[in-house]
């Protein structure tokens, strides 16, 4: 996290003392004395806040305000107020100054107040770097989220293999989103114009391997979570990989078991998993990285915002805090169950969830996302149906497996 101040003041002993709190708190203190003086340090990039005195000589803190707004509305500026500048500082603050102070300020509240602006720059700043990695060419910059260095790294790796056209084998956690970075891969490589083919290993036939490359041929087959590949299709796909028998696709593979340990142990043919085993990529859990949970739960607030049709709510620090300090054992899957339950209001089944598997967790955000599809269209099903883009039977057989009454919500 960014820890700039810039401070403005035109008193010398004052900008010192401000000064040496800061450095004192690890911040790194910029001091000027005027509003000209910090002119040019005041950008759109500016990774801090800025800390200023209320009154000074010729342009005060409320042009410095108005001219922050101009250059970067979402930059905090925090305003320093004498006694009688307080009706002054509230009108700031509706002018969009993040907080203030009144002089003689003690160091404790002044830390609380900066260290909450640094939060919210930072914050504002990753989901701006992550919008960009959206709107980005780079399928490794749009899809694979996280300004962490693990996700830096795992980018980094996915562009490196994509390279090749080697088998691939994707580990993680469960919910870590490996058929995502899968996808990643096919889309970096040279093959990224063909078709990527998706399918889960468990049942598949003998001769449905043969069958997928074909339907693959010129990109990409990605057999999900390998580990539950009968055995007797083990066999039949070992044999086409070692004599490249229809195999003008590329095969990636993914796993949430450790193949090499159920390779030991009998339960999947180890020559297989050494011939699948050529490029590996992990991908880290979020708790590995809880630096990414802020800006992913923005995203997923953004996200389940639009899926429901209202605005998206602000996130309280302390809730984000609170969302670091957890561990998250279902990953960006849970993380993007919790934020739906944000966005619908739900805190108290948020509270409960540690205690539910994902199946009950999934289950509780889809009823909640009927009733406020049936809320809006006020009562009615087919319009509900129409803006959840489900078809009627389909939306229809929800509802009845939840115990939805449509009629229940007609005003």
């Amino acid at each position: 996290m960014t820890n700039r101040v810039l401070v403005v003041d035109d008193d010398a002993a004052v900008r010192a003392a401000l000064g040496q709190t800061l450095e004192l708190a690890e911040c790194d203190a910029i001091t000027v004395g005027s509003f000209v003086a910090a002119k040019d340090l005041i950008t759109p990039d500016f990774d801090g806040v800025i800390l200023s005195d209320m009154r000074m000589p010729g342009r005060d803190g409320f042009h410095l305000l108005r001219y922050v707004r101009e250059v970067d509305a979402d930059l905090p500026v925090i305003l320093l107020t004498g006694e009688g500048d307080i009706p002054m500082a509230v009108q700031a603050m509706a002018e969009g100054a993040f907080d203030f102070l009144e002089k003689p300020c003690a160091s404790v509240d002044l830390m609380a107040v900066v260290r909450r602006a640094l939060k919210t720059r930072a914050l504002v700043r990753e989901n701006r770097a992550l919008k960009s990695r959206l709107e980005s060419g780079d399928p490794a910059a749009r899809m694979i989220f996280g300004t962490s260095p693990q996700m830096e790294e795992l980018r980094t790796r996915a562009r490196a293999v994509a390279a090749t056209g080697a088998e691939v084998l994707v580990t993680g956690a469960p919910g870590g989103g490996i058929s995502k970075v899968a996808e990643v891969i096919h889309l970096m490589s040279p093959r990224g114009q063909g078709p990527f083919v998706k399918r889960p290993a468990a049942g598949l036939p003998p001769e449905g391997f043969a069958d997928l490359c074909r339907a693959a041929v010129g990109g990409s087959l990605y057999l999900d979570e390998i580990a539950a590949l009968p055995s007797e299709t083990q066999y039949a796909m070992l044999e086409a990989l070692e004599q490249e028998q229809g195999l003008e696709a590329r095969v990636l593979v993914g796993s949430v078991a450790d193949l090499a340990e159920e390779a030991a142990r009998g339960r999947f043919l180890a020559d297989l998993f050494y011939r699948l085993d050529v490029m590996r990529v992990r991908i880290p859990a979020l708790s590995e990285r809880p630096e990414d949970i802020p800006v992913l739960f923005s995203h997923y607030v953004a996200q389940a915002a639009e899926q429901a049709g209202i605005a998206a709510p602000d996130i309280p620090q302390d809730h984000l805090a609170a969302l670091m300090a957890q561990d998250w054992p279902g990953n960006a899957r849970s993380l993007m169950s919790a934020a739906m339950r944000f966005v619908l209001g739900m805190p108290e089944e948020a509270a409960q969830s540690a205690e539910l598997g994902l199946a009950e967790q999934l289950a509780q955000v889809e009823r909640s996302l009927l009733i406020a599809a049936l809320g809006r269209q006020n009562g009615h099903a087919s319009a509900a149906a129409k803006a959840l883009k489900l078809p009627r039977k389909t939306f229809y057989d929800k509802l009845a497996r939840y115990g939805i009454r449509p009629e229940d919500y007609r005003r």
